[in-house]
């Protein structure tokens, strides 16, 4: 707790405030910081009896002479949880120095609480980072699920609760340019606010992006997408970033949390392509769009042309095809449909018409419907409209500028 770079740090800086020398020394009596570097090192045979005491003492010329190392001044014990773990000396006339020793003991006390308890934040973050890679890298043929439990038991988390893995996405938006990122603690305490559940896991990945191994509340997942809205407007007005969250199936294993991490990665890649205005994914609304990212670009290319023939072609492609979309997701209710739209009624039959007399088929068809559907998926997968930014714009732009609908502050 005690280290010796700490401990010459506030030996130093205090030294300079006060006026007067101070020293630190460990349990043994060892200097191990002081004012007068020169002393660094030492052995202080006052600081012997004073640990052994926890009581402060003062020392006269003439008791410091009879003392090795030790100069006029006082010496008072550093407690820490009740147990010395060295001491405080001040050099000077005891009757001057005395009114500096209590604060000087406390001050030095409190630094060493914050530093210790920062190590431990420290070492639970890293803990918890190991946990969330000993998930996502999950092979139950190469390693035992219980050792992956009992790590997690070690702080205090049940992986038997039923949870879901929530993955965010954080970027700066085009307008900000090279401003530099928040820390990462503030994220994390921003997460946590969201999520704070003792036995919710929040940490983060090396690519910057957070991770929530959140216990399934009582409303389901839609209480869960809930909070995911509220962490993406917390991260916008606290930190000025732009943020996307995407949540995996609810599971209560090991073996199920890597499933529902990887639906949680697959639904931020694939939501920001298909819907790069919602701000947040369940992977239960991209599961058609999954089955088909696993189909692979070339097999997708070739059943879009094959299906939607001359329908691609058409100037207005992108607009007939979100008919389409929203048409077969709508039930084929024209009322629906046109409402989710945001077009009139006699707008959607026109579109719908066009669609039947490039297709040969009318969208009545459920097979020949069903078809038109997953290639208009396809495309939506497949489409680089999404990853084009404006003129001028780094690559990936774009995409950041779209990630969703919350306004974003500029930070100050």
């Amino acid at each position: 707790m005690l280290s010796a770079v700490l401990a010459q740090e506030i030996a130093r800086d205090t030294s300079a405030v006060i006026g007067h020398n101070v020293l630190i020394t460990d349990a043994s009596g060892v200097v191990i910081g002081s004012g007068d570097e020169s002393r660094v090192g030492s052995f202080h045979e006052a600081s012997v009896e004073v640990l052994r005491t926890q009581r402060p003492r003062t020392h006269s010329p003439a008791e410091a002479g009879r003392l090795h190392g030790v100069k006029p001044g006082i010496t008072l014990p550093i407690l820490i949880q009740g147990e010395a773990v060295g001491t405080v000396g001040i050099t000077g006339a005891p009757d001057r120095v005395r009114r500096f020793g209590l604060v000087v003991k406390r001050q030095t006390e409190i630094l060493l609480q914050e530093s210790a308890t920062l190590r431990t934040r420290l070492l639970r973050e890293r803990a918890l980072e190991d946990l969330l890679r000993d998930i996502a890298t999950f092979d139950a043929e190469l390693v035992d699920a219980d050792l992956v439990r009992f790590r997690a038991r070690d702080l205090g988390i049940d992986l038997g609760v039923p949870r879901v893995v929530v993955a965010v996405d954080l970027r700066l938006p085009v307008w900000a340019g090279g401003e530099p990122s928040p820390p990462r603690s503030e994220l994390l305490d921003t997460a946590r606010a969201t999520f704070p559940d003792p036995q919710d896991v929040v940490t983060g990945t090396a690519s910057g992006r957070l991770v929530v191994l959140h216990r399934l509340p009582a409303g389901g997942l839609g209480q869960v997408s809930s909070s995911c809205r509220k962490l993406v407007a917390a991260v916008a007005a606290r930190h000025g970033l732009v943020a996307r969250a995407a949540v995996g199936d609810p599971a209560d294993s090991v073996a199920g949390l890597h499933d529902s991490y990887r639906d949680a990665a697959e639904a931020l890649r694939i939501g920001a392509r298909v819907a790069p205005r919602e701000p947040v994914h369940t992977i239960d609304e991209l599961r058609v769009h999954q089955a088909l990212a696993a189909i692979g670009p070339p097999g997708r290319a070739r059943f879009t042309r094959q299906v939607t023939g001359p329908l691609r072609e058409q100037g207005d492609w992108p607009v007939l095809r979100e008919t389409v979309v929203a048409w077969c997701e709508n039930g084929f209710n024209l009322v629906r449909t046109a409402a989710a739209l945001h077009v009139h009624r006699n707008t959607l039959v026109y579109r719908l018409a066009k669609v039947e007399q490039l297709v040969g088929r009318s969208p009545r068809d459920g097979s020949a419907v069903l078809a038109l559907y997953l290639a208009c998926l396809s495309d939506q997968l497949d489409s680089d409209q999404l990853d084009a930014g404006p003129a001028g714009a780094a690559p990936g732009a774009a995409a950041g500028a779209r990630i969703d609908a919350v306004p974003v502050r500029p930070r100050r």
